[in-house]
Parts: structure tokens; C-alpha cells; sequence
């Protein structure tokens, strides 16, 4: 048997009935505090590409640079490409992602890998041969 996914005790369908003022009061101080001062006009325009993608009328990849966007219940089941400070990561957008950051879902960093030290590095190195 399948868990059905609940946020705050409210199912998917439940979500996307209700208002936005009562969705913000779901959310944490943060999230709410960031949706109540006002979306931007780059956020808006993205917002409407999601929508219109939803309703199948956009054919391109949704491409973005807004790691700050928090999703919303009607943003489910859209893929939105990401940028990560190098490329655009896809990010599919699911139910239990409601409620967080964009940006949280793309890494922005690569894990270091170190090789051996360079000529003038180190003391140490002043005697590795070159070769």
C-alpha cells in the first residue's frame, strides 16, 4: 500500500483547493515572511511559464536562475531546469517538495578532489622530481 503524501494534514487535493492566505499560514515564519513582502516580476514570469506549462501550451524547457522561488501545490508535476552557477540541472517538481526553495534542489558546489602538490606548493615539493 501506497502513503499518500499530506502536508501539515492537508492531502494534494486539499492543497490545491485551498487559498493562498491560508496556504501561507501552513508555511514557516520564513517561507511566509518571503511570500507576504511581494513576488518580483521575474519571479511572476515564471510563475505564468509554470502555469502554461502545466496546461501543455509551452514546448521549451523552463530555464532559470531563481533559486529563491518557494513552490507552491499548483507547481507539482512540472520539470523547471535550474541553473547551479555552471550548467541548468532539471529539477522535477514533486509533492513533497511544497513549502521549500528551488535552490534547494540543486547542488551548487563539487566535492574537491585534490591532486598532487605543484612546483612551488610547499617546501616539501622543492625536491619532487619533475619527471
Amino acid at each position: 500500500m501506497v502513503k499518500e503524501f499530506n502536508y501539515r494534514g492537508l492531502s494534494k487535493a486539499d492543497l490545491d483547493n485551498t487559498s493562498l492566505e491560508k496556504l501561507f499560514l501552513l508555511f514557516n515564519s520564513r517561507q511566509r515572511r518571503s511570500l507576504t513582502r511581494g513576488i518580483t516580476d521575474g519571479k511572476r514570469k515564471l510563475i505564468e511559464e509554470i502555469k502554461s506549462a502545466k496546461a501543455g501550451k509551452l514546448s521549451s524547457p523552463i530555464k532559470t536562475h531563481l533559486r529563491d522561488l518557494i513552490i507552491l501545490p499548483y507547481m507539482v508535476g512540472v520539470t523547471v531546469n535550474v541553473f547551479s552557477g555552471k550548467e541548468f540541472r532539471p529539477v522535477n517538481i514533486t509533492t513533497e517538495m511544497i513549502g521549500h526553495y528551488l535552490g534547494e534542489y540543486v547542488i551548487t558546489n563539487k566535492k574537491v578532489q585534490h591532486g598532487a602538490p605543484g612546483v612551488g606548493a610547499s617546501r616539501s615539493s622543492l625536491y619532487v622530481p619533475l619527471k
